[in-house]
């Protein structure tokens, strides 16, 4: 099945938005071969909670609404963005352009450090392996890292709202840690297409799983076991924690420039519009 057709199906069977406080299960307990269904959660009024047709392209269904954080954490990413603009330091004005705040764009208030050198701007997607809405737009992300400038850096950060989230951000940290960041796609393609979430009804259970998943492509459980519980591995667990509450994470996928601004398919219009946003933020960032 071609993934279009695939996308189409999940996206025929899920609302647009789920909220942050009901994950696939209670406590990470999804059925190893059940589709995920937090997604099927009806979402906040104002989330994108209209059902997205089963023969919408690619495109469209990447602009539906995201996985949301819940009504409450709206709420308080307006409280700490949009009153504030005016309050803005020199060094953090908005860039001017078509492109504008509270509709297109949010400022992060307070802006948040970056990891990269001088002269480079980071692009953080946050994401989750479980969310359809991040996989129907990771062909266009894809597309645009073969284009994007080379002063931008890209970085992945998976969102940490409960159990089943974590659980998946265990197994990218780890697949990260043994240099096989090429199964990225295939875990999304797992999770997605085959509807094996990789968690279960323990930590015991989603370790097997997941141990299951790396030794059927090449990695060795003894390799796979030493990565799972590496300090490098808990280190970017409790950076993921820290980020997801820092940059006010409500709905994924976001993405963040530079600690400044965040951004989504919905704000931006399309997955075309999106980039082209985060292009233009993150030119003004580089210009400074």
């Amino acid at each position: 099945m071609t993934r279009s057709l695939v996308l189409t199906a999940l996206f025929s069977v899920c609302v647009c938005a789920c909220a942050r406080g009901t994950p696939p299960t209670a406590s990470g307990s999804a059925a190893p071969n059940a589709p995920p269904t937090t997604a099927q959660t009806q979402a906040p009024q104002g989330a994108g909670s209209a059902q997205v047709a089963p023969t919408q392209s690619e495109t469209e269904q990447a602009t539906a609404a995201q996985e949301t954080g819940g009504e409450d954490a709206e709420v308080t990413r307006g409280d700490t963005s949009l009153e504030h603009l005016a309050a803005l330091p020199a060094d953090q004005q908005l860039p001017g352009g078509k492109w504008k705040a509270g509709v297109n764009y949010d400022p992060l208030v307070p802006s948040q450090p970056t990891s990269v050198g001088p002269g480079k701007v980071e692009v953080v997607e946050v994401f989750w392996l479980g969310c359809p809405h991040c996989y129907a737009l990771e062909p266009f992300v894809t597309g645009w890292l073969k284009t994007k400038p080379d002063y931008i850096e890209f970085v992945r950060v998976p969102v940490m709202w409960g159990p089943v989230h974590r659980a998946h951000a265990h197994l990218y940290y780890t697949l990260l840690a043994l240099n096989r960041a090429d199964l990225f796609e295939k875990a999304f393609d797992t999770i997605q297409q085959q509807h094996q979430m990789l968690v279960a009804n323990s930590e015991d259970e989603t370790l097997k799983l997941q141990m299951g998943f790396a030794t059927a492509n090449g990695i060795t459980a003894d390799a796979f076991m030493k990565a799972y519980n590496s300090f490098t591995v808990s280190s970017n667990l409790a950076r993921a924690e820290q980020l997801t509450q820092r940059y006010h994470v409500e709905g994924v996928p976001l993405i963040v420039v530079n600690g400044k601004y965040t951004t989504d398919v919905s704000k931006a219009g399309s997955p075309q519009d999106l980039f082209r946003v985060v292009d233009d933020l993150a030119a003004s960032e580089h210009k400074h």
